[in-house]
């Protein structure tokens, strides 16, 4: 027999404070039943397979799993294929056949809004007459508001765009993060004498409004460093249109290439622009820092 677990619907991209809450009664459902709680999330977000609309996510599927396994205590993150023959399976069998004879649910948890199956045709009553008729618990999470507004994924992605951080972050609960691995770039930082480490925004993953952030950095080795970091085209000393993230880690030396880093974004400091001349960029850049030491000084250096 399947072992049976308590199971968190949705896409939860961001892991924000909406997806926090069906993810915090999932855990308390299962500790209840004395099962393990779990995440079902997708490979491909339903609107790019349904109406073929490419959607840019807030974060990585690797990134979305440390969130809800690392912050909200998931014992498992359950990936689904989602193409075209999940999307036309009959709601009634996604519940029936899927989550419970498949995947072993005891007790379903999701969203107000949620929807499932053929045409969405699975809403969230629907899901509680069916769970109830196979004798399994189900718990619907009302809409979830943070400081009078709605949270949704939506809603922090056009924030992001927008370089409205406080806001963002505000919404998903924890500080917006990418996660990449340093590759070589053109050194033209460091022969100002500020060293930026060359991350390319993941594939997918919606870019931040292009300017510099007080940002901190998490290594591989799990030390954190405070970082100035740039998120554009980097238009005084390049033409090129692909969007990078270079951090400048503060109080930091050695050899990043190859290494994978976190790089956490705590404060908009301003919006990226053309200047003068590399003098002007330098002058602006060590501005920042001491902008970005400033902001540490009065907040802390605590991590999500």
């Amino acid at each position: 027999m399947k072992q049976q677990r308590v199971i968190a619907l949705g896409f939860f991209d961001g892991v924000h404070l909406g997806h926090g809450a069906l993810l915090r009664q999932a855990r308390l459902r299962a500790d209840a039943l004395g099962v393990p709680a779990a995440a079902l999330t997708f490979d491909a977000h339903p609107d790019t397979v349904v109406f073929g609309q490419p959607v840019a996510l807030i974060n990585t599927l690797a990134d979305r799993r440390r969130l809800m396994t690392e912050v909200y205590a998931m014992d498992h993150v359950i990936l689904a294929h989602f193409d075209r023959d999940m999307a036309a399976m009959p709601w009634e069998d996604f519940v029936e056949d899927y989550l419970v004879r498949r995947l072993g649910a005891a007790h379903v948890v999701c969203g107000h809004d949620f929807s499932f199956g053929h045409r969405g045709q699975g809403t969230p009553d629907r899901l509680r007459e069916k769970c109830a008729a196979l004798g399994v618990g189900c718990d619907v999470i009302e809409q979830v508001s943070c400081h009078g507004a709605v949270i949704s994924s939506t809603r922090i992605r056009t924030l992001l765009q927008q370089g409205n951080l406080d806001e963002a972050n505000c919404l998903l609960g924890h500080r917006h993060f990418l996660t990449g691995t340093v590759c070589p770039g053109k050194q033209l930082g460091r022969q100002m004498g500020i060293p930026t480490a060359n991350v390319p925004l993941p594939e997918g993953v919606v870019a931040p409004a292009f300017g510099v952030y007080a940002t901190q950095v998490q290594l591989s080795d799990g030390s954190r460093h405070m970082a100035v970091t740039n998120v554009g085209v980097c238009p005084t000393v390049q033409s090129s249109t692909q969007v990078t993230v270079e951090p400048w880690l503060l109080d930091f030396s050695g050899d990043l290439y190859g290494r994978k880093v976190r790089i956490e974004f705590c404060s908009y400091l301003r919006p990226e622009r053309k200047f003068p001349s590399l003098d002007d960029l330098q002058a602006e850049i060590r501005r920042n820092a001491q902008q970005t030491r400033d902001w540490f000084a009065g907040n802390g250096p605590k991590s999500i």
